[in-house]
């Protein structure tokens, strides 16, 4: 089974995998259901959606009818305005067959811009709030994607306290000396005030390029089963953070094994090696 850890200062004891439910954006209800049974196998109680993510939370309904209380569920908004925010919420409550959700985020929230405006009189952020604290969620977050993510999260979290915060997080792209250092200091931040903080990105091998698709993520994903724990061990071996699972169904299976015999970090010449043999290549320049 997957190890449980406090997820931030919320309280819950959640798997440091947390089921990414994109990978059901494109998919029947009946392969859906099948997914619910890997989860259940590897003991995954956490699940992260989102209104972009195609069908994910109409594949989700079902599932939370039945099981709300042993799942963690967490949604988001792309929207930037109270009342947008307030209508998309609303929508996912119901495609979602639920009354409540226990985190709410801010779907990519990277730009100046659409920070003032939410954190501006009529504001999406007045809205989260409010679902705050009338029960509708427990708990609100900030995500985003691209290499001045960190940096931009702690200048966030310096305006408003955010419970959670999800961006990348993977060898290669750690190894960006600026990326790094800001991912650190968020990271030192977000563990002073108990902030939980989420990663995506773990298996990404890099872009397409002229391949042909075989998955349903935009990037390429790694499918070698040695190398994927080598990648999802190497994020696990930061304490405390938790590792989103991958956007397609097919390497899922291979991304919570591995998350099920997690030890300790490979070395970095087992990671050298890794990019090497797999050519892996940074998603974010």
């Amino acid at each position: 089974m997957i190890k449980k850890i406090s997820f931030g200062k919320t309280g819950h004891q959640s798997s440091r995998t947390i089921f990414g439910s994109v990978s059901l954006g494109q998919v029947s209800q009946s392969e859906a259901d099948r997914v619910l049974d890997v989860l259940w196998e590897f003991g995954v109680n956490h699940i992260d959606t989102a209104p972009k993510y195609g069908e994910a939370e109409l594949r989700l309904g079902p599932w939370m009818k039945k099981y709300r209380d042993q799942f963690f569920l967490a949604t988001k908004t792309n929207e930037r305005t109270y009342q947008d925010a307030k209508e998309q919420f609303q929508r996912s409550l119901d495609r979602l067959q639920v009354d409540s959700v226990d985190l709410l985020q801010f779907h990519n929230l990277t730009d100046v811009v659409e920070r003032e405006i939410i954190m501006g009189p009529g504001g999406a952020l007045e809205f989260l709030i409010e679902a705050k604290e009338k029960g509708m969620t427990k708990f609100i977050g900030i995500t985003g994607h691209g290499l001045h993510t960190p940096k931009f999260h702690l200048q966030t979290l310096k305006r408003y306290a955010f419970d959670t915060v999800l961006l990348p997080c993977n060898y290669l792209l750690m190894q960006d000396q600026n990326y790094a250092a800001d991912f650190e200091q968020l990271l030192s931040y977000c563990n002073e005030h108990q902030i939980a903080v989420q990663t995506i990105k773990a298996i990404a091998r890099g872009y397409w390029g002229d391949k042909k698709w075989s998955h349903s993520t935009w990037y390429e994903p790694l499918t070698d089963e040695a190398a994927i724990a080598h990648c999802v061990h190497w994020v696990l071996g930061i304490p405390d953070i938790f590792l989103n699972t991958v956007g397609d169904l097919q390497e899922l299976p291979k991304v919570l094994k591995a998350a099920t015999e997690f030890e300790k970090r490979p070395s970095a010449e087992d990671m050298r090696q890794t990019v090497e043999q797999m050519q892996m290549q940074m998603l974010f320049n």
